[in-house]
């Protein structure tokens, strides 16, 4: 039976997407990508998506008003009646009606068979429809992030600690480049124009496009026919900084979801592609990008192997030039992924630059003399960036970092660091590497 009042049902369904993430530590991407099929009004879908992004953007400022609001903390049993508070208080900050919103969410606790919490929910919902959220001092707290996170990004970005913490919570813009094989950028802005979306053309990346207002894939002309493919401009720009030529010999060390595999597959003639994704599940997306911008040949292959053990997988010919985008923190995509400030720990990082190290000990022994590798990550943290880099340039004498151009963000040692938001951007890093002959 469907539940009396009208919404219920999706209150019900983002407790239990929010358990899953911070009960169960599975990613919101995974937990949305079997959720939201299931919900046929595509209003539904975005009001459940926005509901939990929300409540993860906000967690510990929603947490710090329970803990004074609640008489006594929810035991761990109940789990699933705390996030749909969670997620009762992110409509609220959303600016859905108070009374169609706590309505449809104590509803939502007897769907959730959490009736004799439904008072509780009640209360508390309606007191934060009165009342604004208690405000702390603490900035982890009034930004919502872990004390660690916070702590680390004041030491690395002193002057710049206030705004990556705001831009992490701010939604991020969709970016998308044109597929050069299929449409140039200036067709597909006409296209978009014609069907009435709203995009913009910045003057970098060069084949990119940005919309600052959510649109379905499949509502965007073009899509279908493989014309172009979702794409931080953060991330374009690192194969813009490898700059692959039309004859070389490229390795993409860890190639998923496969973005800049197909940016690099789309300007090669005469050269080919290896592609290397460590986790079977992941190669999939991979294949799928390239078939549906039509850039699967003989050239570009697509294998499982660890890119840090080049025994299991490299023939012996050098490569030209080589990607390695890094298993990192992502702390600078917090914006696009908000489970990430609840996920990661801080004895994660030393992991972390450990692996990063071996990756670049591994690759550079299958780079060519005058060849380049491209080390990106997706952090803020200068432990896995400049840090990682100098380190790097200590232990291997045959190796200079090149100068990269300020579009690719501001000066961070031998690289170039983007914060998040810098340019409606991700955070990111690049450093440019030379094997000397």
């Amino acid at each position: 039976m469907s539940p009396a009042v009208p919404g219920a049902a999706v209150r019900a369904q983002a407790a239990r997407a929010l358990e899953a993430v911070l009960e169960g530590r599975r990613s919101l991407k995974a937990v949305l990508a079997a959720a939201l099929p299931t919900l046929a009004d595509p209003r539904d879908r975005a009001l459940l998506e926005a509901i939990c992004f929300t409540a993860l953007r906000h967690r510990r400022r929603y947490e710090h008003a329970l803990a004074q609001w609640l008489q006594r903390p929810l035991p761990r049993k109940d789990a699933r009646v705390h996030c749909l508070l969670l997620a009762g208080l992110a409509q609220l900050d959303m600016g859905l009606p108070a009374h169609a919103a706590v309505a449809a969410t104590v509803e939502a606790a007897r769907e959730l068979g959490q009736e004799a919490h439904s008072g509780l929910v009640n209360a508390i919902l309606r007191r934060a429809g009165r009342e604004p959220l208690p405000a702390s001092a603490d900035a982890a707290i009034a930004t919502s992030h872990p004390d660690w996170l916070v702590a680390r990004l004041r030491a690395d970005w002193p002057d710049a600690v206030d705004a990556i913490l705001a831009a992490n919570n701010e939604p991020a813009p969709l970016w998308l480049r044109a597929n050069s094989r299929r449409a140039s950028r200036t067709e597909l802005v006409a296209l978009f124009r014609d069907a009435k979306v709203d995009c913009a053309a910045p003057p970098t990346p060069a084949r990119s496009l940005r919309l600052d207002k959510p649109v379905a894939l499949d509502d965007l002309p073009g899509w279908r026919a493989g014309k172009f493919t979702v794409q931080d401009g953060a991330a374009q720009l690192a194969v813009e900084a490898l700059a692959p030529q039309p004859n070389e010999r490229v390795l993409d060390a860890c190639a998923a979801p496969g973005g800049k595999a197909a940016q690099i597959a789309e300007v090669l003639i005469d050269g080919s592609l290896l592609a290397l994704d460590v986790a079977a599940s992941r190669l999939a997306p991979i294949e799928e990008t390239l078939e549906r911008l039509g850039l699967k040949s003989p050239q570009v292959q697509v294998r499982l192997a660890d890119a840090s053990d080049p025994a299991g997988w490299w023939d012996g010919t050098p490569f030209d030039a080589i990607l390695l985008d890094a298993p990192c923190s992502a702390t600078g995509i917090v914006r696009r992924q908000p489970d990430i400030k609840w996920h990661r720990r801080e004895a994660d990082i030393a992991e972390l630059v450990a692996q990063q190290a071996r990756l670049l000990d591994a690759l550079w022994k299958v780079l060519r003399p005058g060849g380049r590798l491209l080390y990106a990550t997706c952090s803020v943290l200068r432990d896995e960036n400049e840090r990682q880099v100098d380190a790097f340039l200590a232990r291997q004498l045959d190796a200079c970092a090149r100068q990269l151009d300020p579009k690719f963000g501001r000066a961070a040692g031998a690289g170039r660091q983007r914060l998040p938001g810098e340019d409606g951007m991700d955070g990111f890093f690049y450093a440019l590497l030379e094997k000397r002959g």
